[in-house]
């Protein structure tokens, strides 16, 4: 068990309340929590997110927090770069995450970017979990996995990747080989957390 107050924030790019991805993310923070570490789960469930034009205004600002203040963008930032590590989570909608997760994760990086103070999510420990109906979570896991690296995240993951089939809720579930994935990566997660408090 993991000594002091670590904290495990997994962000749900699903649309739906309760689907495959929710249950894909109970399932590995419950591994988080059985090592005593603190735990959230943030649905961008009902979320509208702006997407960026580029006005350059977090570049000017250089406080890594974009101007726009009317969606939930500076929210989740803030929530992300309070934790020690992340988890993105997200289906496959078209061969890629849902729209709203992706313009978040374009304002996160730009604004995290043009942070004078560094970026703030450098070096904290990441992984990815991607669910599928049938096909397309490979193209989800790589954005999300893209994302963390651009942000120079220490990124975990697992074998077989964390990329489970499922179509109607909880068919994650029975997606054994998924299930074995998401807690090795629970595991790899801890061990790089370990080894930095140590």
């Amino acid at each position: 068990m993991i000594r002091g107050t670590m904290k495990v924030i997994a962000l749900n790019g699903s649309p739906r309340l309760i689907g495959n991805t929710s249950y894909a993310v109970t399932l590995i923070l419950d591994e988080f929590a059985k090592e005593g570490l603190e735990t959230e789960h943030i649905q961008m469930y009902g979320s509208a997110m702006t997407p960026c034009n580029d006005c350059g205004s977090c570049g000017i600002r250089g406080d890594g927090r974009c101007i726009n203040e009317d969606d939930d963008m500076n929210a989740y930032l803030e929530k992300l770069t309070g934790a020690d590590a992340v988890i993105l989570a997200a289906p496959s909608y078209y061969g890629g995450i849902p729209g709203q997760m992706r313009i978040l994760l374009e304002r996160i990086s730009l604004a995290s970017s043009t942070c004078a103070a560094g970026n703030p999510l450098a070096h904290k420990t990441g992984g990815a979990i991607a669910v599928q109906g049938r096909d397309g979570g490979l193209s989800s896991y790589s954005e999300m996995v893209n994302f963390m690296l651009v942000n120079r995240m220490t990124v975990c993951g697992s074998t077989p990747l964390t990329i489970l089939t499922g179509r109607k809720p909880s068919e994650v579930l029975n997606d054994t080989a998924g299930v074995s994935a998401v807690k090795g990566l629970a595991r790899e997660m801890i061990r790089a957390l370990t080894e930095k408090r140590d």
